[in-house]
């Protein structure tokens, strides 16, 4: 189930890693939760089935975890080709506690993360991987159909810099996103967020 409450102006968190705790969390849940009959349906993210999302998610971790120490974006693949299926809870877990060792640092979030769109603050950075692990825990939910309480720390972030990060124009091409989905100004955090990203609530 979603969050109700009303939503206010978003203010981004002075320390983001709670946030990105809080979404690594919630996404590990969802990769507990899936079932083999589940691992081929689509998903809200175009040309991702659930298999391809959960491979991808898995690679997401362990790349900001990289990152986090000075790595190179590239040297982590778009998808974890070595999780077997229904593995990927486990290897969320194994990779968890080197995620939280790289980010409990307090200095990661001054250091230079290089992204491929350009160089950013790890505290930049920790919103936008963030963002990614929100977005993808939603797609997961969705096309399984299993209910998410989001926490509101993982949404504070996201929310703050939503608009700033990702404009409403232009989209598709180099801006993996669908046109932004309206929703109600009073509708739950989570989809306002998912809205701006292109998915329907």
């Amino acid at each position: 189930m979603t969050e109700t409450t009303t939503p206010t102006t978003p203010t981004a968190p002075t320390d983001p890693r709670p946030g990105f705790y809080a979404a690594a969390e919630v996404l590990g849940a969802v990769l507990a939760d899936l079932r083999p009959d589940q691992y081929g349906l689509t998903t809200p993210c175009p040309d991702y089935t659930v298999r391809d999302l959960a491979n991808h998610v898995v690679s997401v971790l362990r790349r900001s975890t990289a990152m986090a120490g000075g790595g190179p974006f590239a040297a982590v693949p778009h998808l974890a080709t070595d999780v077997p299926d229904g593995g990927w809870a486990a290897a969320w877990e194994a990779a968890g506690a080197g995620f939280r060792a790289a980010w409990d640092d307090p200095a990661v979030l001054g250091r230079s993360i290089a992204l491929p769109w350009g160089t950013v603050p790890g505290a930049v950075a920790a919103v936008i991987w963030t963002n990614e692990l929100v977005l993808h825990a939603w797609d997961l939910a969705r096309a399984t159909g299993r209910p998410v309480d989001w926490p509101a720390e993982a949404l504070a972030g996201p929310l703050a810099a939503m608009e700033r990060a990702v404009p409403a124009e232009p989209r598709g091409g180099q801006v993996p996103y669908g046109p932004v989905v309206p929703v109600p100004a009073d509708a739950p955090a989570i989809d306002r967020l998912v809205g701006w990203y292109g998915r329907r609530p």
